[in-house]
């Protein structure tokens, strides 16, 4: 064989093998690395998104905790105002039934201090009475009067 035709057929191969590998291996190579790339690029927009949509979601979530925020601080003042309201309500009442308790104590204090003078007065009355009957019973001398008064006095 000769240099010559060894190149020629070396180059019939070669280009026999290049036409069969860009009608049959190059296009579905090329569609496969096609397909992946465009799986990576999908991937990679859909990644962008995913981080786009988690920053929104983050600033939902911010706006969402702050309102919960302002809710919770509302209600624990709205709470400690009723609670402050209740409280005052509640003195309220107690000094008003503390008044009505000290009027009705006073009131019954009074009738008992009446009720004990009334009584007083009828006792008085009535050792009077019994004095001035042992009195008109005896005979009237300055050591008997001084002797029944000592006696009044005893009995009062």
């Amino acid at each position: 064989m000769n240099l010559n035709s060894t190149f020629i057929v070396q180059f019939v191969v070669f280009f026999i093998l290049a036409g069969f590998t860009m009608r049959f291996i190059w296009p579905p190579m090329m569609k496969a690395l096609d397909e992946r790339a465009q799986k990576i690029a999908d991937g990679l927009a859909a990644a962008e998104r995913s981080k786009i949509e988690s920053k929104e979601a983050e600033k939902r979530v911010q706006i969402e905790l702050a309102s919960a925020r302002e809710t919770g601080q509302k209600r624990i003042s709205d709470a400690e105002k009723r609670a402050q309201s209740i409280i005052d309500e509640a003195k309220h009442t107690a000094a008003e039934e503390g008044a009505r308790i000290l009027a009705n104590a006073r009131l019954d204090a009074e009738q008992l201090i009446t009720k004990a003078r009334d009584h007083l007065r009828g006792e008085v009355a009535f050792l009077a009475v019994k004095g001035a009957e042992q009195i008109l019973k005896r005979e009237i001398g300055v050591s008997a009067h001084a002797d029944l008064l000592s006696q009044l006095k005893a009995e009062l």
